[in-house]
């Protein structure tokens, strides 16, 4: 008998990728394939679902099975995404328009203020878990009747970007509970189920998808899914969930306490939790697993930001840079930078918010920038660490995932500001491989607690920094206050 393979894809902002492994964790092949994102107006970040999803997801898959040939067969699939996000699709599952998605789309913030005078916040908070934000389904459903009616009318199907490809492969219209969580205020976070009477007021005539945890087989791909992907009839799909959660996954963050660090485009931090959470600045969600909850957090930017400074200075290697931030003492010689170039969403939950460059002198050069940018980051995520003790959460130690974690430099000034213990693991691939454990497990392919990340290096907080950046930390916090004025304003003049 052949030996049995996985294949785990995941749909990023600024890339997609995928994995095949061994079912003892063991990569067999990688695959990745990059694509832009689409920002048509002010305040708007779209994807094309047949340009971006679908056809990174082909190529994907094409590598992946030509990889497979000689080392086994292809057992079962799972897909994640990023998201929360909007994908109208007609009857025939035809997307209507672009993607619409998370919180780096701020269109429907009307909607948000609308939706939230109407329910009333607290009532959304205790239901939903958290407040409407930019980045609420429910908004964006209700910004798509007011603004684009014709193409609302003819809207028979809700999609993010893992469930429109695994819809493709099985036919089945559904959601995972993880991503129904963030579709506030359709959801109910502590009974795990729509809200038929706010369904019904915000998405009149379109039908919520069946709702499944993401180790759930959903469905088996079909004749003309296997057509369409080139993977095998009659495997199984697994329903997947957002980026975030299948990397949690992929590290072993699934019980009570755990807690990870992820270092991409954007900052999320997930701490799981055995009861819901709600919190009016963070996001309080359904986890992997029946009967386990997240207090979940996501920054507008932070790899985002590094890229930013280093486009700017001509596309300068990375590692340069960061030789040069390394020779920078921490504290950046008294350079304070707010990260909140793209707003900011956990835990500010604001928009309008802007990047803030404070003690900026002529003896500071691009080392500095670039090291406080990293430090503006962990200041971020010390914010965010703080707003999660405040709701009932607790733990001093994560492990650490994502591209941001290789060289060490920037784990470490995260461990430095917040005091948080980082676990390092050998496998750095992601959210991908989080998906070959997900219908690794939904299969029984693998045990539930698999394990198959091992920890190679602990990132310990360094106390000689401490007395600086608790210094600097109270100069970040008073920062966005005392400017938030002049922020907002200046977000106005962008937005015309």
């Amino acid at each position: 008998m052949a030996e049995q393979l996985l294949v785990g894809i995941d749909i990023g902002t600024g890339s997609s990728k995928g994995v095949l492994v061994r079912l003892n964790g063991e990569v067999v092949a990688l695959s990745e394939q990059p694509h832009h994102l689409s920002l048509p107006r002010h305040g708007w970040a779209e994807h094309d679902a047949e340009t971006v999803w679908w056809a990174d997801f082909k190529a994907i898959c094409d590598e992946l099975v030509a990889a497979a040939d000689g080392e086994g067969e292809i057992a079962g699939v799972a897909i994640s995404g990023i998201g929360p996000c909007f994908l109208p699709a007609d009857e025939n599952a035809v997307p209507l328009r672009p993607g619409i998605l998370y919180g780096i789309d701020t269109r429907a913030m009307a909607e948000v203020h609308e939706l939230t005078e109407k329910f009333g916040e607290s009532r959304i908070t205790k239901r939903c878990g958290n407040p409407l934000n930019a980045q609420s389904i429910g908004a964006k459903i209700l910004w798509l009747r007011r603004h684009e009616p014709e193409i609302y009318d003819r809207t028979r199907y809700f999609f993010m970007a893992h469930t429109f490809l695994a819809h493709r492969l099985t036919g089945v219209y559904y959601l995972d509970h993880i991503s129904a969580s963030y579709s506030e205020p359709l959801y109910d976070v502590g009974k795990n189920r729509w809200i038929k009477k706010w369904v019904e007021d915000i998405a009149p005539g379109l039908p919520m998808p069946e709702l499944k945890w993401p180790t759930e087989v959903i469905g088996h791909i079909t004749v003309e899914g296997a057509q369409r992907s080139g993977l095998p009839e009659g495997i199984p799909v697994a329903a997947g969930t957002m980026d975030s959660f299948a990397d949690a996954m992929s590290v072993g963050v699934r019980k009570p306490g755990d807690a990870v660090v992820i270092y991409g485009s954007t900052m999320s931090i997930v701490l799981v939790t055995d009861e819901s959470l709600p919190s009016a600045q963070l996001w309080s969600n359904a986890h992997l697993f029946e009967n386990t909850y997240n207090l979940a957090s996501g920054m507008a930017t932070s790899g985002s930001l590094t890229k930013w400074l280093r486009d700017v200075c001509g596309n300068t290697d990375f590692g340069e840079l960061s030789k040069e931030a390394e020779a920078v003492a921490p504290g950046s010689d008294g350079l304070v930078i707010l990260p909140y170039f793209a707003g900011e969403r956990t835990p500010l939950l604001d928009p309008n918010a802007r990047g803030t460059v404070i003690g900026l002198t002529l003896n500071h050069g691009r080392g500095h920038l670039y090291r406080a940018l990293m430090e503006a980051t962990a200041y971020g995520a010390r914010h965010v660490l703080e707003v999660m003790h405040d709701a009932g959460g607790s733990g001093r130690k994560a492990f650490a995932v994502g591209g941001g974690t290789k060289g060490g430099l920037w784990p470490q000034i995260i461990s430095d500001i917040t005091g948080l213990t980082q676990e390092i693991t050998e496998q750095s691939v992601g959210a991908c491989y989080g998906d070959a454990m997900l219908i690794g497990v939904a299969g029984g392919f693998i045990d539930e607690d698999a394990d198959w990340s091992p920890r190679v290096g602990t990132i310990e907080p360094n106390p000689d920094n401490q007395e600086r950046y608790d210094e600097l930390y109270d100069i970040y916090r008073h920062l966005h206050p005392a400017t938030v004025e002049l922020q907002h304003k200046l977000a106005a003049i962008q937005q015309g």
